[in-house]
């Protein structure tokens, strides 16, 4: 199991989704955080390091530290 850290902005948007995007996020993350590299789709250069979720109505950026074994939240986009 890796450890999810979120930035206090990421963590901002977060709060401010709607219900049942913010639900979604959460059940999204706790999947990363169990298989990040199965759970994740690459963002831009497939570097197992930098890693996107999307959701029906978020994306959310991501780095994963495999040594750290750590999912850290960088960005949360609302798309509406």
């Amino acid at each position: 199991m890796y450890a999810l850290k979120l930035n206090p902005a990421a963590e901002a948007v977060w709060d401010a989704l709607p219900s049942q995007a913010g639900d979604n996020l959460g059940r999204a993350l706790a999947l990363a955080c169990e298989r990040p590299l199965e759970a994740t789709h690459p963002y831009g250069v497939d570097d197992k390091v930098v890693r996107q979720i999307l959701t029906p109505e978020v994306r959310a950026l991501l780095l994963v530290g495999q040594t750290t074994r750590t999912v850290a939240v960088l960005q949360i986009d609302y798309l509406g």
